[in-house]
């Protein structure tokens, strides 16, 4: 590899926001793009929930990163571990300077398995697993589809995560497996929530009381995991608001880990120096505040909207309209509403689409059907629509 390397527009990431960003940069014209991105490998990860209830394979969320890498991009396989914004350099894992005019900072979310005690020991044994993992969530399904009675515990940490509603649909989907099987009133099933109630939403949260009452689920709101003994198969639970703990003994555990950006992206110039550490910028325009030349959207900036790839769909036109009016000198005018979507699967078959904004209020976008049900129309959208979506069209920068 060359010991420095310049172009016009380099974006750190080759995930859902990098791709969707590159291609779009690329049909409109945008000659000099290159992503920065380790990875072989391209995963659509909204399915993951799916493989840990048995209901898809791993191998149909994975396609290769060269498959969809837009023609005319430049992919530096490799990973960035700091920028210098003032000196407009990247530098990679292998010590590689990568000089930009514009930078679009995408690197996803870091999985902080490590900040519970006792977990990363314990992953993938024990009863323990997490859909959160592609290599975990076959296990999900191989640890609780032959449990006929027992304690079953999903958990969900405090703090911004991606795919929220993730914690909560794996439990549905086990619970609707057993109801099917026959044994659901034998198994004690326990939802831990660090929140006030079952999602920000009120419409879709009352949808969502109905569904816990439906399956008999023990929810422990305002609670979180703060430890978990894999070899005695206990687990520790605060609960925030009494400033209590509780250890429950458990058959099967779905763990979601405390979430931030990645530790590098924390320690830069560009970041909102808090504890998660994510990049600043505009929650409209995607633009940080004192580099202009900078862009980031996804899950590793600070905008304070749900971290869905639906929200990647709808910050990537706003960016690559903000970052071209950047290099013309024009003014900065496109923005993002905070839309994002979440699909809450509740069985094998049904599902609710909970649309929204920054608002915090119902946001639908398809005419006539009333999302906020269960509907099976909805579970084929999040099966088989939205990944079609995903790799035929979005990642194409055409949707």
């Amino acid at each position: 590899m060359p010991d420095g390397l310049h172009h016009r527009v380099v974006i750190i990431g080759g995930g859902t926001a990098g791709i969707t960003v590159a291609a779009r940069l690329r049909n409109a014209g945008e000659p000099d793009v290159a992503i920065i991105e380790p990875s072989e490998d391209h995963y659509y990860q909204p399915l993951w929930t799916i493989v840990g209830a048995g209901l898809a394979k791993p191998a149909e969320t994975l396609h290769s990163e060269a498959s969809v890498m837009p023609r005319g991009v430049k992919w530096i396989r490799d990973a960035a571990t700091q920028i210098d914004p003032d000196t407009q350099t990247v530098t990679t894992a292998a010590g590689v300077l990568v000089n930009y005019d514009y930078l679009i900072v995408c690197p996803g979310i870091q999985l902080d398995y490590h900040k519970i005690p006792g977990l990363v020991e314990t992953l993938g044994k024990n009863g323990v697993s997490s859909n959160y993992r592609i290599d975990l969530a076959p296990k999900t399904y191989e640890f609780f589809k032959d449990m006929t009675s027992g304690t079953a515990v999903f958990t969900m940490p405090s703090g911004p995560i991606k795919c929220a509603g993730a914690p909560q649909k794996i439990a549905y989907l086990a619970a609707d497996h057993w109801k099917r099987r026959g044994v659901l009133n034998n198994i004690h099933m326990i939802l831990v929530l660090p929140t006030p109630g079952m999602f920000g939403v009120p419409e879709f949260s009352q949808v969502l009381d109905e569904v816990v009452k439906r399956y008999n689920i023990d929810v422990r709101f305002q609670s979180e995991m703060v430890e978990i003994d894999g070899a005695k198969r206990e687990v520790v639970i605060r609960d925030n608001q009494n400033d209590s703990t509780s250890t429950i003994k458990y058959d099967f555990l779905h763990a979601v880990p405390p979430q931030s950006a990645p530790d590098w992206i924390k320690q830069s110039a560009i970041s909102d120096k808090t504890a998660t550490g994510y990049v600043d910028v505009g929650k409209h325009s995607h633009q940080h505040p004192t580099y202009h030349n900078i862009f980031a959207l996804g899950d590793a900036g600070n905008t304070p909207n749900s971290k869905t790839g639906a929200a990647i769909r709808k910050q990537a036109p706003v960016v690559v309209a903000n970052l071209l009016a950047e290099m013309r000198g024009q003014t900065v005018a496109a923005e993002y509403d905070g839309y994002a979507s979440c699909p809450l699967v509740t069985s094998h078959n049904r599902m609710l689409l909970a649309e929204f904004d920054y608002t915090m209020k119902p946001h639908p976008t398809i005419p006539v059907i009333n999302t906020k049900k269960e509907r099976y129309d909805m579970w084929l959208l999040k099966r088989h629509g939205l990944p079609f979506m995903y790799w035929n069209l979005m990642l194409k920068g055409r949707a």
